[in-house]
């Protein structure tokens, strides 16, 4: 093992403070706001309320919230992951809820058994296909999408500058092998202020859309 291979491995096994995390994710932030259609002050608040909510998360209970994911775009929060329990689900959410900058909640975390370190290399390896997708496509500002993945399902969240964008983005996730399903979260560009996100119960497939031009819950 060469030494600087030593001390990366190191570096990875050494725990990092939530300040730290928080300190690196705003400083992160500054970049990706650079080239995204949102402000440095709306970045920051979104890398601040995902670290806030995950800390309460685990806080709370460790072993009970650990495989839930929490990503935040434009003040949204999607939940996804997993709990035992259909209480455990509504707890989260309640947390969630309590950020000050939360805006929305939409949760999808599922009531099922871990799916192991396999199944989460698979997530990621979908994720990072989407996201090559997106950035080879030629109509999708890809750097205004977040991806999240689970359990086969991409979650699209960010900002679409046209339906036609957005329909483009969905489609593109669609075709990446491992896909099951593709559920976009995605706010038209320049709409007026945000709605709350519509809430799926236990394992249901979530709303068409919520009513409105605004956000989209739909499903591809």
């Amino acid at each position: 093992m060469t030494p600087r291979l030593a001390i990366f491995l190191l570096a990875l096994s050494i725990p990092i403070s939530g300040c730290a995390v928080a300190a690196v994710g705003a400083a992160g932030a500054v970049g990706v706001a650079a080239a995204k259609d949102q402000t440095l002050g709306e970045s920051v608040d979104d890398v601040t309320t995902g670290s806030e909510i995950k800390g309460k998360l685990l806080a709370k209970s460790r072993r009970r919230f650990q495989e839930v994911d929490v990503e935040v775009v434009g003040g949204l929060v999607l939940l996804s992951g997993r709990v035992d329990a259909p209480v455990d689900r509504v707890e989260a959410e309640g947390i969630a809820w309590t950020s000050s900058r939360a805006d929305d909640v939409a949760n999808e975390i599922r009531i099922e058994p871990a799916g192991g370190f396999l199944a989460n290399v698979s997530d990621e390896i979908i994720t990072g296909r989407v996201r090559s997708r997106l950035i080879g496509s030629s109509t999708v500002k890809s750097v205004n999408f977040n991806i999240e993945t689970y359990g086969g399902v991409v979650y699209l969240m960010g900002t679409a500058r046209s339906e036609k964008e957005l329909q483009r983005a969905a489609e593109e996730a669609s075709i990446v092998g491992g896909v099951q399903q593709v559920v976009s979260y995605v706010r038209l560009k320049n709409t007026a202020q945000r709605r709350a996100a519509p809430i799926s119960n236990g394992q249901t497939t979530p709303k068409s859309s919520y009513g409105t031009n605004e956000l989209r819950g739909g499903v591809y």
